[in-house]
């Protein structure tokens, strides 16, 4: 018997476990628990393995920074407000002392940033490569968590950030000859790196997605795919205009002068930008209240009646080798 891709894991496998309100099927960024009074619990976990999501050499207070960041997005995305994390933390059998200091002084240096505290976890030795996972726990407005099904035709779609970033940066870690080739200055080059490296949490935006997104997810395994998600547990399809989704400079550079660098952009992973679905009244309160919190957006495009998703190069549908990465 052939064994299932990722998503077919998850619903063969895992979706029948899933039987409370907030587990929302699996479908979403994060589940959601009841208090009884008050806000709503938000609960998101990711892990990271060595090899996967990050080089083995990468510095240690890099790697723990990431681990948490990527699960402060989720939150960002459902309009949460951090309250917490567990972390579990599987450590190779050639551990060292120093290199579990530098990976708790990035665990500190985010909680003063973002205002968290480790709530507990789990530590254990093992064989194989480095794994770190991060729970983590947020507070947001009781029946107020924007899902991945709640777009609508008509509605805008917006995302934060540039994209593509992280993708073309974990290229040049692969390959550092291509920074030659795409005639990248050095401050492009260590911007793109560090995308790739430390993501940035919108947790600034969380209280505007909130008040406004009828749809949101975050956006890890590449922007077209994720928007794939969105629009099929919305049940409506949508059309991108690829020239208005945003680039960086450098990664603008880039797409100039190699013609295969935009799909690599649109599908690579590790953006950890969000995406929004805003009803068009709300367009304009929207934006400006984004811009109050400092976090750039970007209208991209539009939810339609149907389905699947379709990216506009000018004139012609734009044709993509897959749509985003998948670990299955």
């Amino acid at each position: 018997m052939s064994r299932p891709g990722e998503q077919g894991l998850i619903e063969r496998f895992f979706r029948p476990l899933a039987t409370a309100p907030g587990a929302a099927l699996l479908s979403d960024d994060a589940a959601t628990v009841p208090t009884g009074d008050g806000p709503e619990l938000v609960v998101t976990t990711d892990a990271i393995v060595a090899g996967v999501h990050f080089f083995p050499d990468d510095p240690p207070d890099a790697i723990a920074r990431k681990a948490l960041r990527v699960n402060l997005s989720d939150l960002a995305a459902k309009g949460a407000r951090p309250a917490g994390y567990l972390v579990t933390l599987a450590l190779p059998d050639d551990w060292a002392v120093d290199w579990l200091e530098g990976f708790v002084e990035g665990l500190a240096a985010d909680q003063e940033e973002f205002g968290v505290s480790l709530l507990g976890g789990d530590t254990v030795r093992t064989p194989g490569p480095l794994m770190v996972s991060v729970t983590a726990l947020g507070h947001a407005q009781e029946g107020g968590v924007p899902r991945r099904g709640g777009g609508a035709p008509g509605q805008r779609l917006y995302v934060t950030g540039t994209i593509g970033d992280a993708a073309l940066g974990l290229r040049l870690r692969q390959d550092e000859r291509l920074a030659l080739r795409w005639d990248l200055r050095r401050s492009e080059r260590e911007w793109l790196l560090d995308r790739y490296l430390i993501p940035e949490p919108r947790l600034a935006l969380s209280a505007v997605v909130a008040a406004y997104a009828t749809a949101a997810m975050d956006l890890s395994d590449g922007f077209v795919g994720d928007l794939e998600k969105l629009a099929a547990a919305s049940r409506v399809g949508a059309i991108v205009e690829a020239a208005r989704v945003p680039l960086s400079s450098a990664a603008a550079r880039i797409v100039r002068c190699d013609e295969d660098a935009l799909g690599v952009a649109l599908t690579g992973g590790d953006d950890y930008e969000l995406l929004i679905a805003i009803d068009p009244d709300d367009v304009e309160a929207f934006e400006a209240e984004a811009r109050s919190c400092a976090v750039a957006v970007t209208d991209i495009g539009v939810l339609l009646e149907g389905e699947g998703v379709e990216i506009e190069s000018g004139a012609r549908l734009l044709s993509l080798d897959r749509s985003s990465y998948s670990h299955f």
